[in-house]
């Protein structure tokens, strides 16, 4: 009797072996600091924030994506592009609550971003977080 999933049993019958590693896939994510980076890579692993250190990254181990959250502070975002090499999938997390000269600053990193040459050509997931505050900006107003 087999009790695992249905191809993992065939895979196992028929081929007479475990089935191959699947792919892992590097996303970073960016964003300012406080805009949610952290609660969001502890939401995806079911984790506690306090268990999430940046840079170093975090694996989800369902879908073998490997995340890695770089801080958003000042003085680190000129450090970003040390970490893109790689990666195949960028989150801009950004406070939708924010100040409009956060928002305006969040506005130029994601535009340095897009343009950066190992970034251009991935696919760009912008999530708008805080969207349970009160000062929250619609997705038309972001």
């Amino acid at each position: 009797v087999c009790f695992a999933l249905p191809w993992q049993c065939f895979r196992a019958l028929c081929c007479k072996g475990p089935p191959p590693p699947r792919p892992e896939y590097d996303l970073v994510c960016i964003g300012l600091s406080g805009s949610g980076k952290t609660s969001l890579l502890s939401q995806l692993c079911s984790e506690s924030p306090e268990n999430i250190v940046s840079t170093t990254g975090k694996m989800l181990p369902l879908f073998h994506v490997l995340i890695i959250v770089l801080k958003g502070a000042d003085n680190i975002r000129k450090y970003w592009s040390r970490y893109y090499q790689g990666s195949q999938g960028v989150i801009f997390v950004l406070d939708s609550a924010s100040s409009e000269d956060d928002l305006e600053t969040a506005r130029n990193e994601l535009h340095s971003a897009l343009q950066h040459p190992q970034l251009c050509t991935l696919p760009f997931l912008i999530l708008a977080n805080h969207q349970d505050k009160p000062a929250a900006r619609s997705v038309q107003e972001v």
